[in-house]
């Protein structure tokens, strides 16, 4: 929605973060859907919401989209902020942390989204204790998506409140009791998009190979996959009984089942997850590593 469009400014219903200033360290893809949520949802006004970016151009853009202050400074950005949010790409971190390394306040709460960025690597980076890690996935650009996380032990109730109201602002938030857990988020919802597209495609592709145009076969994909979520969400059953439900004895769907399981589908996406995970794994020990020289 551009500026012009959005209503005179509402006054923002959560008590929560009503008075709160956010600054998103970032305006990519992720930020930028950050940040329509939480004026979308009311979290905060767009006069407390600031975004950084190396581009101009791209300043100018969400400046104008969205009626937020957009500066090239990092450390500008976050002086005033009571959240600060890291939504920069991996490689671009390092750069961030150096910015603004012994540069925040006690009482500021920093909100991370940067994949493979590990708890101790950010607090040693931004010499801050307070810090929540979280991993949300695509499905947050179109408030749908789902956000694992989990909050340092200098992370108080009050900014535990408000974590949630900024990542529920795009899809549904769960906090971990262990780091540990951000690893198997990733490989397990933060990519799960990739296999789910990935498994879109290949049935798009095989509706083209049974004939139909390319068009007709994306829409009855794009549906039957939309459908069967909304389903079993609210359905409420085992996901092995909802199966059960469509497929008749000697019918067309054990037929087809019959060769997915014969083709180890299972195995492979079990495997595909734990490659995942121990990726994830394996970026945050790069991560550690690298702060750890620097120290």
């Amino acid at each position: 929605m551009r500026i012009a469009d959005r209503p005179t400014e509402p006054e923002p219903h959560n008590p929560v973060m009503a008075k709160d200033k956010i600054a998103f360290i970032g305006g990519g893809v992720m930020g930028e859907a950050m940040i329509r949520a939480v004026l979308d949802r009311q979290v905060t006004p767009a006069s407390h919401v600031a975004v950084t970016g190396p581009r101009t151009e791209r300043r100018a853009e969400l400046a104008k989209q969205f009626g937020i202050a957009a500066v090239a400074s990092n450390a500008d950005a976050a002086k005033d902020a009571d959240v600060v949010v890291l939504s920069v790409k991996p490689q671009v971190l390092p750069a961030v942390m150096r910015e603004l390394h012994g540069k925040l306040r006690a009482e500021q709460l920093v909100i991370s989204i940067v994949a493979g960025a590990p708890m101790k690597a950010l607090a040693a980076g931004l010499a801050h204790p307070a810090i929540v890690r979280s991993m949300p996935n695509t499905p947050a650009q179109v408030g749908m998506g789902v956000t694992a996380w989990y909050p340092s032990p200098a992370v108080t109730a009050a900014q535990r409140d408000r974590t949630k109201t900024i990542l529920a602002a795009f899809g549904e938030e769960l906090m971990v009791e262990d780091e540990s857990y951000l690893d198997m988020a990733t490989a397990l919802s933060g990519t799960g998009p990739t296999y789910v597209f990935l498994l879109m495609e290949a049935l798009v592709d095989a509706g083209v190979h049974l004939g139909f145009s390319r068009r007709v076969a994306e829409e009855l994909v794009l549906r039957t996959v939309e459908g069967s979520a909304l389903f079993a969400r609210k359905s409420g059953r085992h996901l092995a009984e909802l199966r059960n439900m469509v497929t008749s004895p000697g019918g067309t769907s054990a037929a087809a089942i019959y060769q997915l399981e014969k083709g180890s589908l299972r195995t492979v996406l079990s495997k595909a997850v734990y490659a995942a995970y121990q990726r994830s794994s394996e970026l945050g020990a790069t991560a550690e590593r690298k702060v750890t020289k620097s120290e």
